[in-house]
């Protein structure tokens, strides 16, 4: 009976934080702490990517060169932090704190397996999933 209760309750948070996931601030967020370097419209191409070590990533094509899979794991420890690129002499992202917060958000895995989040960083990552090449949300 408790297995049952706790998987519902989890159930129920997974259903309530992807209702969470807002795209459009997501947009903002990108907007202020992103385009910079990967570009207005995400292609890699922003004011500052000349300065920068590695070139941005093109964020539409993130899926396109991961074989059609959006690499979600990946994408979140990129902005977390914890699968750090140097490319600007610090690890991505040079707005970390602004996206450090209570990870009570979680975003569903592959596999099945929740990965959780801040709420700013489920946010961008939504937008960036409308991003992608042939995304309907487009």
């Amino acid at each position: 009976m408790r297995t049952l209760i706790a998987t519902i309750a989890g159930l129920m948070l997974l259903t309530t934080a992807a209702a969470a996931q807002d795209p459009d601030k997501g947009a903002a967020l990108y907007k202020t702490h992103c385009a910079e370097c990967h570009g207005i419209d995400a292609g890699g191409d922003g004011p500052l990517a000349g300065a920068l070590l590695i070139k941005p990533t093109d964020l539409t094509a993130l899926a396109k060169a991961n074989g059609g899979e959006f690499p979600l794991e990946r994408v979140l420890r990129r902005i977390d932090g914890t699968d750090p690129l140097v490319s600007h002499g610090s690890p991505m992202p040079v707005f970390g704190p602004y996206f450090e917060g209570v990870a009570n958000t979680p975003m569903k895995l592959k596999s099945g397996q929740p990965i959780m989040v801040s709420d700013p960083i489920a946010d961008l990552v939504s937008h960036i999933l409308t991003l992608q090449e042939g995304s309907e949300a487009q």
